[in-house]
């Protein structure tokens, strides 16, 4: 146990996602120091954010754990969730997902109103906050009118708002460009330094945040290989051979492939002075030749005065843009947030069209591939396996075809994971393995290394180039100069909707003083040519050193990356996936007694005035074997939140077909809530959105009556085929929705309008009632047969993945 000296202490934690054999995290022990700045690296998929996650208890994922973590010297699971909210800060990988609000003052002000702080607390920790980032001219602005740097930066004050005592941090320069990046990187800085909250950074982008750290943390398999001071685990990684020391700052790959005696920089400006003072002692040998310009191929591409906006009143996002393309080029387009990179490759792709000018690709059926930003738009199957099969034709070439991509892209282990599942850089190599099993000509990439490590970052250049060997062109739109620098034929610059700058990569990168690599910025006073770390290394007569292949997953060796470790016996990571145990039946049969008891209580005594007292007790009845589900322990609020969800869906689908009578999926919607989540889930949902429903369609006596009949459909959806689909199949679960149409909610709503509103009922009645009801019962089949089939077995599929991923209604 440790003192506040420590914001948190790890003690042998080790973790596995449910259904995974190999751990993600493998007894990991660290103390985090209050005050200091950590950067936490790693190989992607490492295990970076798994750790970072296990910080707060809302954001720890679902799975087995041992070990224990602490929090100011208390275990993380004591603490409560308004602590951890207010003394434990998040931000996360993209800007987008973390904005809630609609003004610039809203999101500031969010978390402090959550917490019930009072108006004037409120206001001037705001001001505050506001006058600390600079944000006094955007502080009435739409949160959707603000640069990807803006809203960072916003995520970052909406934090530090709450004054915690640490930050979290899960690659929040990933999507910026280097001007933005480097703003953001020195306010976390300045909030380290000034106000004293202790940084954790998990960063791919090391040249300019290893400087800022105190302390150096480094992942790799899950397994925390290195801590400490940035300089000598930078030496420990280059005695290791690791493959994590060419991803560290230019300035320290120099220095060590270089021999001399002089101190090891870290910085730009150290490596500045250090190449000053070496080459004193020593000549600097000629600097290296200019690469070709372009190959000699011939023109693939060429866009010529185009002009393009979203809408009619909008700004022009590209304005007389010019450009070209020769076939076997690795073109490189760098631009801030907004300069209209995206979408100049949307338009090359056919995917808009623009307003003015012409786009000329000779070869009209050029094959082309696009790689989106979030590349989770290409996923279309549950298994990284099958997407990448559902790529091929079928042919004899297919099988070494697969296993090749397999192996280039480092998807060994993934295999049969979900894509969504993945780390960022894994989707990443995911998605580029799926392009690169389209065989296209034209590779058209927009940020691919987002995500990605040093060693795959130089597997992505071997494989680039050899693409370009074999006559396939790439436009590659990306914020990471370094790599531009390393694999580009040439770039160019994309300002305000035009291209302003390009060129080969030694004359790009040496006339610019911000879009520039690190070793431009640190050589450019001896060597101007020198745009590469290889370069400057060259010139010192050193030797750059050659790193080993980085082994798939599965193949590395249990002496490198810990001991063999299987799941912990005492933790279940899955839930029971079949069958309703008894309990549920015990807990449910006195509802099913008791609802149509106060159904006929109300129409007895209460002569249907009271219709709204009734369908509240009806109500309350049907959450009581729900709430049974959470005996020794309280329910999630993502759980409620995903029935909150099903029941809006559920609720939204009869408004949205309210032109068409009977012909609605709100059925659909309540048996998918029970086969995914229960019996019980599937009443509640019913129940509740019928209810809910009604405050758009009318509130009346039938009320009670529907929440009972939809209630009862998904409740025997859930007793008959919960934890038994994909066996039964989408045309059993069909045949049930029909019936359930049919024989249970208008077995029960045809005799019920005869009972609300005949004070004498008879025989004939029922039947006539039956009669007339047969239409409408018959389109009410047919609408939840026809939407089940359609929406029955993605929402399935989606479901039990959330279920799985957020350990969501365990048994």
């Amino acid at each position: 146990m440790e003192s506040s000296a420590t914001t948190f202490t790890v003690e042998h934690l080790t973790f596995f996602y449910p259904g995974e054999q190999r751990p993600a995290l493998r007894d990991i022990s660290l103390s985090l120091p209050a005050g200091h700045f950590t950067l936490l690296i790693g190989p992607s998929g490492g295990g970076k954010t798994t750790l970072l996650r296990h910080f707060k208890s809302v954001l720890t994922p679902n799975g087995s754990r041992r070990g224990s973590v602490y929090f100011m010297g208390h275990p993380l699971e004591t603490v409560d969730q308004r602590t951890q909210a207010a003394r434990i800060a998040f931000v996360r990988q993209d800007p987008e997902n973390q904005i809630v609000t609609d003004k610039v003052w809203h999101e500031l002000a969010f978390g402090l109103e959550s917490l019930g702080r009072g108006q004037a607390d409120i206001r001037l920790k705001v001001a505050e906050m506001a006058s600390f980032f600079g944000m006094e001219e955007w502080f009435h602005a739409d949160t959707a009118t603000l640069s990807g740097g803006q809203k960072q930066i916003l995520n970052l004050a909406a934090a530090l708002v709450m004054q915690p005592d640490v930050l979290l941090l899960d690659e929040p320069t990933s999507q910026l460009d280097p001007i933005a990046a480097g703003e953001f990187l020195s306010a976390l800085l300045r909030v380290n330094r000034e106000l004293g909250v202790a940084v954790v950074l998990s960063e791919q982008r090391l040249e300019e945040a290893l400087p800022l750290a105190d302390d150096l943390l480094v992942l790799e398999d899950g397994c925390l290989i290195a801590a400490g001071p940035p300089r000598r685990v930078a030496q420990y990684l280059k005695e290791r051979r690791d493959p994590m020391f060419a991803a560290l700052p230019t300035p320290l790959r120099v220095y060590a492939a270089v021999e001399n005696k002089l101190d090891c920089p870290l910085t730009v400006g150290e490596g500045r002075q250090w190449l000053t003072e070496l080459s004193l002692g020593r000549p600097l040998l000629p600097q290296p030749r200019e690469k070709e310009l372009t190959p000699a191929g011939e023109d693939l591409a060429e866009l010529s005065e185009i002009w393009f906006r979203y809408e009619k009143e909008s700004p022009d996002v590209l304005r007389g843009l010019e450009l070209s393309l020769k076939k076997g080029e690795i073109l490189a387009i760098l631009g801030g947030n907004g300069a209209g990179k995206t979408t100049l490759l949307r338009l090359i792709r056919g995917l808009i069209k623009p307003v003015r000018g012409k786009i000329k690709i000779p070869e009209h059926s050029l094959p082309m591939a696009l790689l989106p930003q979030n590349p989770q738009t290409l996923f279309t199957r549950p298994t990284v396996e099958e997407d990448l099969a559902n790529m091929l034709k079928g042919g004899p070439e297919d099988g070494p075809r697969l296993a090749e991509v397999v192996r280039l892209c480092r998807l060994q282990g993934l295999l049969k994971r979900h894509p969504y599942d993945l780390s960022g850089g894994e989707q990443q190599r995911a998605a580029l393995a799926k392009l690169l099993l389209a065989k296209p000509r034209l590779l058209l990439l927009d940020e691919p290394t987002k995500g990605l490590d040093a060693a795959f970052k130089r597997q992505l250049a071997k494989i680039l180039r050899e693409l370009t060997d074999g006559g396939v062109s790439v436009i590659m739109v990306s914020h990471d100069v370094e790599f531009c620098a390393a694999v580009a034929t040439r770039c160019a610059l994309l300002f305000a909707g035009e291209i302003i700058s390009q060129g080969a990569v030694r004359e790009f990168f040496a006339g610019h003083s911000f879009y520039t690599t690190a070793a431009n910025r640190m050589a450019r006073h001896l060597l101007p040519a020198a745009v590469t770390a290889e370069d400057i290394i060259a010139a010192c007569g050193g030797e750059p050193p050659v790193w080993p292949e980085e082994p798939p997953p599965e193949e590395i060796p249990p002496e490198d990356s810990g001991p063999r470790l299987s799941p912990p016996k005492n933790v279940s990571s899955t839930e029971k996936t079949s069958g309703i145990n008894l309990r549920t039946l015990l807990a449910f049969a006195p509802v099913i007694l008791t609802i149509p008891l106060t159904i006929w209580f109300g129409l007895r005594f209460l002569e249907n005035r009271r219709y709204l007292l009734i369908s509240m007790l009806v109500l309350a009845e049907a959450m009581l074997p729900f709430l049974l589900l959470f005996e020794g322990r309280k329910p999630q609020a993502r759980e409620l939140t995903l029935l909150a969800v099903l029941t809006a869906l559920a609720v939204a689908s009869r408004a949205a077909f309210a032109m068409l009578p009977q012909f609605k999926p709100i059925t659909a919607f309540v048996i998918i809530s029970g086969v995914a989540l229960g019996p019980e889930a599937g009443f509640l949902v019913g129940a509740l959105s019928a209810f809910i429903s009604n405050f758009l369609f009318g509130q009346g006596p039938w009320t009670p009556w529907q929440m009972f009949g939809l209630g009862l459909s998904g409740f025997l959806a859930g007793l008959l085929f919960y934890g038994r689909l994909p066996r039964i199949g989408r045309g059993a679960l069909c045949l049930y929705g029909g019936l359930a149409a049919y024989f249970i909610y208008g077995a029960l709503m045809n005799p019920a309008s005869v009972i609300m509103f005949q004070e004498h009922p008879t025989r004939e009645m029922f039947w006539l009632a039956y009669a007339q009801g047969l239409p409408f019962d018959i389109v009410h089949m047919l609408a939840t047969v026809i939407f089940l089939w359609i929406l029955g077995p993605p929402m399935l599929e989606k479901l039990a993945r959330i279920k799985s991923k957020y350990g969501i209604l365990k048994r």
